[in-house]
């Protein structure tokens, strides 16, 4: 047993979405959440940076003395998921292998779409993951640069976005796929919209979501699942950027509230061990 903090990370509030889950499906554990609002988007940045990005974020947390490292943004799994993997001395989970196999369980005509940040659909992540498991699949891959500044500006539920997306999706029109995998943290918060556009019969995938289902067997398989005879302790929000629209929208979003504090990141290394 262990009762140390699950560290959550993402390039803004996107991985909320994520933290969200975490409280629902693991209400005993505690969380520390940061997000690099102050240098998003990802998506348009090269992986040497992201890469560079999510070791700052990663050695933030680890000062923390986290147990277990969720990279709760698609683009930071593409970029730094191995990376870190090897150097970190604790468990590191991604968002794109989960989402990749729940999305392959739900298929029924083996065509599959996936949107995402610029980032992750350049580096063809989830094509790679999905292929690997069923190669007879089809994947259609889709950036959506406009979906991650609708989300952090809280504009995830105006008319704007409603146009946005409608426009965006377009791409999928004669493509014929049953399941959409939303390979963005970010884009959870605009699926009642992307559902009316895609159609009530394709099927939604949110990959951190799934995330979750992965963190709880490792907590189990690992021994580090928090005690349940110890206290919680309280959960931490971190963001690089001015707390006050982060509180905003994650007050609403985990319908709790949120105060979050302001972290400093830019100048941190990672120790390797």
């Amino acid at each position: 047993m262990d009762n140390r903090a699950i560290g959550f990370m993402d390039s803004g509030v996107g991985g909320l979405t994520v933290v969200r889950e975490a409280l629902r499906q693991l209400p005993l554990e505690s969380i520390y959440f940061i997000g690099d609002q102050a240098r998003l988007p990802y998506g348009p940045r090269s992986s040497t940076e992201v890469r560079k990005f999510s070791e700052q974020m990663a050695t933030f947390l680890m000062k923390k003395d986290i147990k277990m490292l969720v990279i709760a943004c698609n683009t930071a799994t593409a970029a730094a998921l191995e990376d870190l993997k090897e150097k970190l001395p604790i468990p590191v989970i991604g968002v794109i292998s989960p989402g990749s196999r729940a999305a392959l369980k739900v298929t029924r005509n083996r065509r599959i779409g996936v949107i995402g940040t610029e980032g992750t659909i350049k580096s063809k992540a989830y094509e790679t993951a999905i292929l690997s498991k069923d190669s007879s699949v089809q994947v259609y891959s889709l950036a959506c640069p406009k979906f991650v500044p609708l989300v952090e500006s809280n504009e995830y539920d105006s008319p704007v976005a409603k146009k946005v997306v409608a426009e965006t999706l377009r791409y999928f029109e004669n493509k014929d796929v049953d399941t959409l995998v939303l390979g963005c943290t970010h884009y959870p918060l605009l699926r009642p919209i992307i559902q009316d556009v895609m159609g009530s019969q394709v099927k939604l995938i949110d990959s951190g979501a799934e995330t979750i289902g992965t963190v709880s067997a490792l907590l189990d398989y690992f021994d580090i699942a928090k005690n349940s005879n110890g206290e919680k302790s309280k959960d931490a929000y971190y963001t690089t950027a001015a707390p006050k629209s982060f509180n905003q929208i994650a007050s609403q979003w985990l319908q709790i509230k949120v105060a979050a504090q302001k972290a400093r990141i830019d100048q941190l290394h990672l120790e390797v061990n």
